[in-house]
């Protein structure tokens, strides 16, 4: 081969480098006109949304359904309207609880229940505050949790 051939062939390796990148540029092009893409992205972002909105919302929901369902008599409990008393009698759909020494007796929804601040089974911890008070909070009766077959059985 000789120096001529050599710089003749020059021109021709250019043309297909610039071939090459401008079918790339076309395959790129293409692609994100495509209709394909579109469909690619939307699934991007839904999968994207259940990961970061949905699952974490349904977690919750499911760990306050828990909380609910695990409602005992002698619970002490906050609800979302922040009144702090202890659970005295549980129902299906209602729950009915003491909130001070005159043994004040409300009736709430267990949708209105908050949170379980300390449940019945955990030992109680007396702190110095407590042990100094003299008037002593009354002892509440816990009654028993009734069921509609136990109902219907006394009726």
């Amino acid at each position: 081969m000789s120096i001529l051939n050599l710089v003749n062939r020059v021109p021709v390796l250019f043309d297909e480098t610039a071939a090459t990148e401008t079918q790339q540029g076309n395959f790129f092009t293409n692609l994100f006109s495509s209709q394909w893409f579109f469909w690619i992205m939307l699934v991007v972002i839904i999968g994207v949304f259940y990961f970061v909105v949905l699952r974490p919302q349904k977690k919750q929901q499911r760990e306050q359904d828990n909380m609910r369902n695990s409602l005992r008599v002698g619970d002490e409990i906050t609800t979302i309207g922040g009144i702090v008393g202890r659970v005295v009698r549980v129902r299906e759909d209602t729950f009915t609880i003491i909130t001070s020494k005159e043994r004040t007796r409300l009736t709430f929804k267990r949708s209105a229940l908050s949170s379980i601040d300390k449940k019945a089974d955990e030992p109680v911890a007396e702190t110095p505050a407590e042990t100094t008070d003299t008037a002593k909070e009354p002892e509440v009766e816990a009654t028993p949790v009734e069921t509609t077959e136990e109902k219907e059985k006394t009726e």
